[in-house]
């Protein structure tokens, strides 16, 4: 048992994933659950509902939108996402398993770090094209 935990310990991130979303896919359906019981409650009372409760029923209800503060009309939803510190990050890493492989041989030397290095390398250069492309900061200034 104690071989297969560390033959397979990386599988605790992606299963903790799968925890994570499920969990934040329970609390948007309960409240949208509770967005529609509150509804009801003035349907029968025979008020009108307040504009808050009817723009939770219009925000969408995905788990992705949800964890990347990300909406369909491409509005944020509270999340101030900046593809500059994006890019920042995968450089980062990058740099840090590129060190890890060639400092520490902490992968025997296999090059799964090399591997790993070269999509964080391909995902720092897809936030790049991201930062340069964005229009978030020149809406502002209209």
């Amino acid at each position: 048992m104690e071989d297969l935990f560390r033959s397979y310990w990386w599988l605790l991130f992606p299963l903790a994933w799968f925890v994570s979303a499920g969990f934040s896919s329970l609390m948007s359906y309960r409240r949208q659950k509770d967005a529609l019981n509150l509804i009801k409650y003035y349907a029968d009372k025979g008020q009108e509902p307040p504009a808050a409760v009817l723009d939770i029923l219009g925000r969408p209800a995905s788990v992705e939108d949800h964890m990347w503060g990300t909406s369909t009309s491409g509005s944020t939803s509270g999340s101030s996402s900046n593809p500059w510190s994006t890019f920042g990050l995968f450089v980062v890493l990058c740099g840090g398993f590129v060190g890890a492989h060639y400092y520490t041989g902490m992968d025997g030397g296999t090059g799964a770090f090399l591997i790993v290095a070269f999509v964080m390398g391909a995902m720092a250069i897809w936030s790049l094209i991201n930062a340069l492309t964005s229009r978030r900061g020149r809406d502002r200034d209209r």
